[in-house]
């Protein structure tokens, strides 16, 4: 597909790191520009000025934002490696559980790693419930894609390994273990083993920094 391709992102963003392992898997050529998430620039604002947040996949100078809107888009636009499932019904259920994640499951880890108390706890049971369901929805298969190859869902789920574990440090919590949730932590262990997603993994200090800002701004709001 012509045009050029440009991806607006922040390397500590799980939702950029997303949609740089989809451009990759399709081989999609790009040109990437790092933005400052505490302090965005105008370029950002003048391609995402509803959100006012990365990551914005500019192509051929039309901006998508979003990261699972610019996943279906970069899927639908280049055909090599099809991230989404052929069958329709397959495709609405990745839909579906690519939106869970984001606004049940890493919501709801986010909200307990800001939480203190009593409420921390009803923070971090409320989110063992949700991850509970990507553990039996994962059961008996290598990928959430179903295939021996990772896909959409995957890529949705990517911030499991990527930053749970460093939430959970920032947070001083456990949400996830090998007792309650074997089958997400492997598949976990077999997604961060891929090459392609191994090349574009941020640096767990500059990641445990970000977070480590992020929960204490929301802590100090809270007080």
């Amino acid at each position: 597909m012509a045009g050029a391709v440009k991806l607006i992102g922040s390397y500590t963003s799980l939702f950029c790191t997303r949609v740089e392992w989809a451009l990759k898997l399709k081989g999609v050529q790009y040109e990437y520009v790092e933005d400052d998430v505490f302090n965005k620039s105008p370029l950002l604002l003048k391609h995402n000025p509803v959100h006012k947040k990365v990551p914005v996949l500019v192509h051929d100078d039309k901006p998508i934002p979003e990261s699972l809107v610019i996943l279906q888009y970069i899927d639908e636009t280049w055909n090599d490696n099809n991230l989404l499932p052929q069958d329709s019904y397959e495709r609405a259920m990745a839909h579906f559980w690519a939106k869970f994640t984001d606004e049940k499951c890493l919501v709801e880890t986010f909200t307990a790693a800001c939480k203190e108390g009593e409420e921390k706890e009803k923070a971090i049971e409320s989110a063992q419930e949700s991850l509970a369901f990507l553990e039996k929805l994962i059961q008996g298969k290598k990928f959430f894609s179903g295939d021996d190859k990772i896909g959409y869902l995957d890529l949705a789920m990517g911030w499991i390994p990527l930053c749970l574990d460093i939430i959970e440090q920032v947070g001083d919590m456990k949400l996830v273990d090998a007792e309650k949730f074997p089958s997400l932590l492997e598949w976990a262990q077999n997604f961060t083993e891929i090459p392609l997603i191994k090349e574009r993994l941020p640096p767990r200090d500059a990641l445990f920094n970000y977070f480590h800002k992020i929960v204490g701004l929301k802590r100090s709001k809270n007080h």
